[in-house]
């Protein structure tokens, strides 16, 4: 067995480093390094299904990580995206390729459990591959992002249901009537909810006071297992159980923590994955029926592609970003692996259906890339919008503004007149080319990345002023800069009240909404025109700006809570009208 972990180890650090090397990411040297080594390459290695059993806790953990990464507040925000665009991707591939499989003689079990594999894109290597490549905040890339997004939510009320899709359609499983498994089922579910909100965070709180960092460690990778065991006791899958406890952990204090404790196994368990994938791949079966599995290959990879090329242009992406898309998104994942190995074991496949899916998801997955590049080098004339951004050399300035839009330049215009240097930080180029036309110095860059934070000095300067207009940009900046940047104090620009507390969830205490100012400035001229003084006009707005901050410091407190945060506007405006009321009577009283 010893003999065996260093073969994997040294296949693993020659076959990774070569194809990153070459632009194919990581995934695929984990593939290439598990047929080198098995049966169907040099054949050093025999127990594979061993292997595979073991890796697929890689999968339990990644989808830990997907949840400790999914807080509920962040779902929310991307909503539209995720599962507008999103939803409408699996549904539309799934019933595709589903009608593809029916069509090829699979029954409707089957074709819905392999056409569902097909259309789960690999997270991993997607997210790897725009990564590298610098394009995951360009627009395809966001797209790209939200879809797989969803695809990992869909994935866990999937694999729910999978235990109770049998191949002839009964409503009893392992004996029982349907009704009690599902019982069974709604009772663990509730159980890990329980115990994630009210036992977990105590325990870990005590843990962490030990100050015993493997404890710790310890305890996340218990938590994972707990839960993942739990879940599989009552036939449910393990990977919905370490998904929910790490979406109940999302919002914790010790949430970057335990992603940090449990990335490492996560990296290498996958990466164990996929090699045992590599070696469980049926490499003579390419041999047998080459045309066929160039034929599935083919139509996999142009059928997911057509679907999310469409459903981009629907969703407002120009063409070229639409076709990256589609070709990104275009190969099946991981997922596949374990639901086409789910089912089998549940009978829905024989032994060479999920071979051709097995062996069709890995030449898909290393289709993708030459494909990716072919597109984007060939794919339509590349717009001003992909053009590279600039080389930042920042000198050494207190104030970083990040956005330079209307908000953005009116703190330029008053910094530049008191002679205060600062670094601007604009990734849209018609605003960079708008204000360049007046001789100020702004750099087209995404402050959204660590690389471009550092390189405009963010760690020698003092203040931060995030000007950004897009509410989930705006809050993944203010959080990136809060963990790594905790010395800079932001000034925050919201677009309402909603971003304003979500803003101050994050510990942002200098903010201001858009239009607050404004709005009010305009009040005081209207009622400055119906006739009031305008020492009883700033006394009113000065009394009305200090209720509407109090109430805001309430709300946020209590936001999530969509009853609490409608009575407590309720009870504001109402104090708020006698507070006016009481005023209006001591002014008439003094009058009189």
């Amino acid at each position: 067995m010893l003999a065996d972990i260093a073969l994997l180890l040294l296949a693993a650090v020659i076959a990774v480093p070569l194809f990153k090397r070459f632009g194919l990411g990581s995934v695929l040297g984990y593939l290439a390094a598990g047929i080198a080594i098995g049966p169907w390459g040099l054949g050093l290695i025999s127990q594979v299904e061993e292997i595979l059993h073991f890796s697929e806790f890689g999968v339990v953990l990644l989808l830990f990580v997907i949840g400790l990464e999914l807080q509920p507040s962040r779902l929310w925000r991307l909503r539209t995206a995720v599962f507008g665009l999103g939803g409408a991707q699996v549904l539309l591939s799934t019933v595709v390729l589903a009608s593809w499989a029916m069509i090829r003689h699979q029954t409707l079990p089957a074709a819905i459990v392999a056409g569902f594999g097909l259309t789960m894109s690999s997270t991993a290597f997607v997210l790897q591959m725009l990564g590298e490549r610098k394009e995951l905040t360009d627009r395809h890339g966001r797209a790209a992002f939200a879809i797989l997004l969803f695809q990992d939510l869909a994935v866990i009320p999937f694999l729910a249901l999978l235990p109770f899709l049998t191949a002839q359609g009964a409503a009893v499983h392992d004996g029982a009537p349907f009704w009690v498994g599902a019982a069974k089922a709604g009772a663990a579910l509730a159980f890990v909810v329980f115990l994630g909100r009210y036992l977990l965070r105590p325990v870990l709180r005590i843990l962490a006071a030990t100050q015993v960092p493997e404890i710790f460690t310890a305890a996340a990778l218990l938590t994972v297992t707990g839960t993942a065991l739990g879940m599989s006791a009552v036939g449910l899958s393990a990977s919905l159980g370490a998904f929910l406890a790490g979406m109940l952990l999302a919002d914790s204090e010790y949430h970057y923590e335990l992603q940090a404790d449990i990335e490492p196994f996560k990296g290498l368990l996958l990466g164990l994955f996929f090699m045992a994938v590599g070696m469980s791949a049926n490499i003579g079966f390419i041999a047998q029926e080459p045309l066929r599995v160039l034929e599935v290959v083919a139509l996999l990879v142009t059928l997911k592609a057509v679907v999310l090329f469409f459903i981009g242009r629907v969703y407002g992406l120009p063409a070229r970003s639409a076709r990256l898309l589609g070709v990104a998104l275009s190969q099946g994942g991981e997922f596949g692996f374990v639901l086409f190995a789910l089912g089998r074991s549940a009978g829905l496949f024989d032994q060479r259906t999920d071979d051709m899916l097995v062996v069709a998801v890995t030449l898909s997955m290393i289709a993708t890339p030459p494909l990716y590049a072919l597109v984007s080098r060939f794919g339509g004339r590349e717009s001003e919008d992909t053009r590279p951004f600039d080389e930042i050399d920042a000198p050494e300035n207190d104030i970083i503004i990040a956005g330079f839009g209307p908000f953005g330049q009116i703190f330029g215009r008053m910094l530049r007149l008191k002679k205060i240097p600062y670094t601007v930080l604009e990734r849209n180029w018609q605003h960079v080319d708008f204000v360049r036309q007046f001789g100020s110095t702004v750099f087209y860059s995404d402050a959204g990345r660590m690389e471009v934070l550092r390189a405009a000095k963010a760690d020698k300067a003092r203040f931060f002023v995030l000007a950004i207009a897009d509410v989930e940009e705006s809050l993944r900046i203010a959080e990136m800069v809060r963990r790594n940047f905790p010395h800079l104090r932001i000034f925050a620009v919201a677009r309402d009240r909603a971003h304003a507390m979500q803003l101050m969830d994050l510990g942002v205490t200098d903010v201001i909404r858009r239009a607050y100012g404004s709005s009010l400035e305009m009040t005081a001229e209207l009622l400055r025109a119906l006739g009031e003084s305008d020492e009883r006009i700033a006394r009113d707005v000065a009394r009305f700006r200090r209720h509407d901050h109090d109430t805001l410091l309430k709300q946020q407190a209590i936001h999530r809570d969509e009853q609490q945060l409608i009575q407590t506007a309720k009870e504001a405006s109402k104090e708020l009208e006698q507070l006016f009321e009481a005023d209006m009577e001591e002014q008439e009283t003094a009058g009189s």
